[in-house]
């Protein structure tokens, strides 16, 4: 397969346009879609090509609820490292979109996963998580091209979440992600727009 400079344009502006999405309508999301979403992260690389995400898709109310929960505990004690006007305009911060997300994911990556063999991470254990993330890369870009919008929700502690889930001794937290129609779309990252911290460009150094 060769693809054209039109694909690497198209590419490049679904990477542009694909933020952090905290604020969703509440309108479900088809089943056939999901299974696409499902498909494109089967699709991401893994070490070993152990593929060791795994995705619990978070339906329950009181699990929903719980979550939350968490999310305010962890967003109290994270206000509490700011003073002043800092902390005044880390409070206007839209920080989660767990209100109105129709599908919340908890994601988990396996840390001693048969497929893969341990191959290629008996030096470098951290590409299982890593690969985790790829994942969920793959599934953020297909869902901004599927118009749907995705966020993640980091203010949380990963070992409450791994016992509200009752998560296997191997399992350990990596992400939950809330998914649905966005409100509106936007190029510019949210913490941009409210000046807390800048879109800036990393370049590559020679060395």
């Amino acid at each position: 397969m060769r693809f054209s400079s039109t694909d690497t344009a198209t590419l490049i502006e679904i990477m542009r346009w694909r933020r952090d999405v905290r604020h969703f309508r509440p309108a479900p999301v088809p089943a056939e879609l999901l299974t696409r979403l499902q498909t494109a992260m089967s699709l991401a690389p893994s070490v070993g090509n152990a593929r060791p995400w795994r995705v619990l898709a978070v339906e329950s109310p009181d699990l929903r609820a719980a979550v939350r929960a968490e999310f305010v505990r962890c967003n109290a004690l994270a206000a509490g490292l700011y003073e002043g006007e800092q902390a005044a305009a880390y409070a206007k911060l839209k920080l989660s979109g767990l209100d109105n997300a129709p599908v919340q994911l908890a994601v988990f990556t396996d840390i001693t996963p048969l497929a893969g063999h341990g191959l290629g991470r008996q030096t470098m254990p951290e590409t299982l998580e890593q690969s985790t993330a790829m994942a969920i890369h793959a599934l953020w870009l297909t869902a901004r091209a599927e118009n749907l919008g995705l966020g993640m929700v980091s203010i949380l502690e990963p070992a409450a979440m791994e016992t509200l889930f009752n998560a296997p001794p191997n399992w350990r937290f990596s992400a939950y992600l809330c998914l649905g129609w966005p409100e509106f779309t936007d190029d510019t990252p949210l913490l941009h727009r409210a000046d807390w911290q800048h879109n800036t460009a990393t370049p590559w150094e020679t060395v």
